[in-house]
């Protein structure tokens, strides 16, 4: 069954394969089911800088990423604005709206030209209302998809700093970077601060455990952009 994103073009881009009907909440949806959300899509393109949705507005779609690459932030109630995380090609974002949340808690800003494929969270809603046996069948994935992530945030919290920072490093280097000579070198450059926020830890504190992975070989900087070495990665 095709994608019915499937022919949008965004010159210069790689365009990612992943569609709606490869998100996990859609592990035990049959393709006959599925094809009820396809009348649902939208798609659209986003220029460098944009927003897709800005902390604090209504909740009112829910996007994969086809293209590009996007920063989700926070502004604390002091003003301060933090960067949270990253998403990359066939990655969600707006999953908030499968909560009880009505406002998105953060800012998706495109970090280049971006090309998004998703539905209107209003349109999801009146589906599930017209078709029960949908919506049975997304919370049995969706309470699968918990227990997975459960389990990974058991992982992620355990070590010491510099284990904690060099499994960031090393995840946002796979996921959003590209293979060099000598391992994987991020595609954007990260300041100590966001590292400080990602990681969980004060910033000079970063900057101590990173001094540490540079003097042991792990990770290394060049044009202002981490590289995790292969010798890290057992490459």
């Amino acid at each position: 069954m095709k994608c019915h994103c499937e022919n949008l073009v965004l010159p210069n881009s790689s365009v990612s394969s992943a569609c709606l009907r490869d998100l996990p909440i859609f592990d035990r949806i049959s393709e006959e089911d599925f094809e009820r959300f396809r009348g649902i899509g939208i798609q659209k393109i986003f220029h460098d800088g944009e927003t897709l949705f800005v902390q604090g507005n209504p909740i009112n779609e829910i996007f994969v990423i086809k293209a590009g690459r996007i920063r989700l932030s926070k502004v604390l109630e002091d003003g301060t604005e933090i960067t949270l995380d990253f998403r990359k090609p066939g990655d969600l974002i707006g999953e908030e709206a499968f909560s009880r949340r009505i406002s998105y808690p953060l800012t998706a800003w495109t970090m280049e030209e971006t090309m998004t494929c998703g539905f209107r969270v209003r349109d999801f809603n009146q589906l599930i209302l017209d078709n029960p046996d949908l919506g049975l069948k997304l919370i049995r994935s969706m309470s699968m998809r918990i227990l997975t992530l459960n389990s990974r945030l058991g992982s992620a919290t355990a070590g010491n700093l510099e284990d904690r920072l060099y499994r960031t490093l090393t995840s946002i280097a796979l996921e959003h970077g590209k293979k060099t000579s000598t391992g994987y070198s991020l595609s954007f450059p990260l300041t100590h601060e966001e590292l400080s926020y990602l990681v969980g830890a004060h910033r000079v504190s970063i900057t101590k455990a990173l001094k540490r992975l540079q003097s042991i070989g792990k990770v290394t900087k060049q044009d202002n952009r981490f590289i995790v070495l292969n010798d890290a990665h057992g490459e």
